[in-house]
């Protein structure tokens, strides 16, 4: 009689969900950490907002997220996670080494910060230590971080110029934001002057670059 194959999986498996935008770099990111024989991805997505409701179904101990992604941010959703299923550890997995990032990242829960650029037998190890209650960063970044100091923006700065983006006006932030026109232009000459920047595009560019927006 031809005996079935086994599936020698620990009975115990370590439940990940993978939040990735980039078609290919998900799936190649799901099938590799798929032949770990203790690891199990059980939810793939490709948008920030739908990360918690594939969370709530799927209830992963390890939720791998991407920073950039449409519709909520990696870090935004970490912070959701945290909220409503705060037995997820979660671990940020991005292209953009940034300093700003991983603060904004630890304020939002995270338990790890790495950049896609190493082997994924790292990347396994990391998703086991912060199951086990350690906080993993990419020792780089974690330098790069602390010799950067804070952002200097404050949340309401913040909003300002994340609204500036595609030429919304000086009206249109206000009308999001539910500020007057002047309170608005004093949150963004405040985000120019901390920026060292001619005017708010470049500031723009600036914040994102330090991983301050």
């Amino acid at each position: 009689m031809t005996e079935m194959p086994q599936d020698h999986r620990p009975v115990k498996s370590v439940r990940v969900l993978l939040a990735e935008d980039q078609g290919m770099m998900r799936g190649a990111l799901a099938l590799l950490l798929g032949l770990e024989p203790d690891i199990e991805v059980v939810a793939q997505v490709a948008a920030g907002d739908e990360i918690v409701d594939a969370a709530l179904r799927s209830r992963p101990d390890v939720a791998l997220l991407d920073i950039e992604l449409p519709g909520l941010s990696g870090l935004d959703a970490a912070a959701a996670l945290r909220e409503e299923v705060p037995d997820c550890r979660v671990l940020i997995l991005t292209t953009f080494g940034r300093p700003g990032y991983l603060r904004r990242a630890m304020e939002a829960g995270a338990a790890g910060f790495l950049v896609k650029d190493g082997p994924v037998e790292d990347l396994a190890t990391a998703i086991r230590r912060v199951l086990g209650g350690e906080t993993v960063i990419d020792p780089a970044l974690a330098a790069a971080a602390l010799s950067a100091g804070p952002s200097p923006l404050t949340a309401r700065e913040r909003d300002a110029l994340n609204a500036s983006v595609d030429g919304a006006t000086v009206a249109d932030i206000a009308g999001k934001l539910h500020l007057s026109e002047s309170t608005v232009r004093n949150y963004l000459s405040s985000a120019i002057g901390k920026t060292g920047t001619r005017n708010r595009m470049e500031a723009v560019r600036a914040a994102r670059q330090q991983g301050w927006l």
